[in-house]
């Protein structure tokens, strides 16, 4: 009998948390509920769960405080549930690493389903046939570790980041849509906006900068078409 997925929800609110524990219970996962931001830590830390149902506001934390914390070590699945509907509040919690939004008040089978739909994306690798390794100029994907180096530089990246970039590695100097980026990197049921797609982008660029002045220059724009990966062979 296989081992069931494992939950950590964060909500300060009972009602809403054993709601949430109900319906993911029934669905077959064992749910564990922390109240508090620091308790979520802690448990998260000791036994790492396979996805984090995580509130936005929390009485000690906010959740994209620990949103950040969780994500600086682990690459656990985090949805962030809150109340904030607006795009730039979304655009926030995608950039601390957070991997989807379900804002309040929601339908608890619509949240079972996110939940489900995010570990299925998050088990989805770029390249499930391909090789545990790949170079391109100086950018190497690492498939079985699950990291990307730049030169000799392993670049801490959040999942989405690493799936992006393996994405774009695998086919240097080809311009990809938003859309077919996406559905490549993370599977056809990515309720991502484009807005989302580019602040992703944004941090790898960041991230590329501070390894190297010029590392930025790597991603492309193509206004009007998409992104691209500039790689010397």
């Amino acid at each position: 009998m296989s081992k069931k997925q494992r939950i950590l929800i964060v909500d300060d609110d009972a009602g809403t948390a054993n709601l949430v524990r109900l319906y993911l219970e029934r669905a077959g996962y064992a749910v564990d509920v922390s109240y508090n931001g620091l308790d979520a830590i802690e448990k998260a830390k000791k036994q790492i769960p396979d996805l984090m149902v995580l509130d936005v506001m929390l009485p000690d934390l906010n959740g994209l405080e620990i949103c950040r914390q969780i994500r600086s070590e682990s690459d656990v699945p985090i949805i962030m549930l809150t109340a904030k509907v607006l795009e730039p509040d979304r655009i926030q919690g995608f950039a601390r690493g957070a991997d989807d939004y379900v804002t309040k008040p929601f339908s608890p089978k619509e949240l079972v389903a996110r939940v489900q739909a995010v570990i299925r994306r998050c088990s989805h690798d770029p390249l499930p046939n391909g090789p545990k390794q790949v170079t391109r100029g100086k950018f190497t994907a690492d498939f079985e570790r699950r990291e990307v180096r730049f030169g000799d530089i392993a670049l801490k990246l959040t999942p989405a980041e690493f799936r992006l970039l393996s994405v774009m590695i695998m086919e240097p100097n080809r311009v990809f849509s938003r859309g077919e980026l996406i559905e490549r990197a993370f599977g056809i049921d990515y309720e991502a906006f484009d807005r989302t797609l580019d602040v992703h982008i944004l941090h790898l660029r960041r991230k590329l900068k501070k390894v190297e002045p010029t590392g930025d220059r790597c991603i492309n724009t193509i206004y009007g078409m998409g992104y691209t990966m500039k790689v010397d062979q």
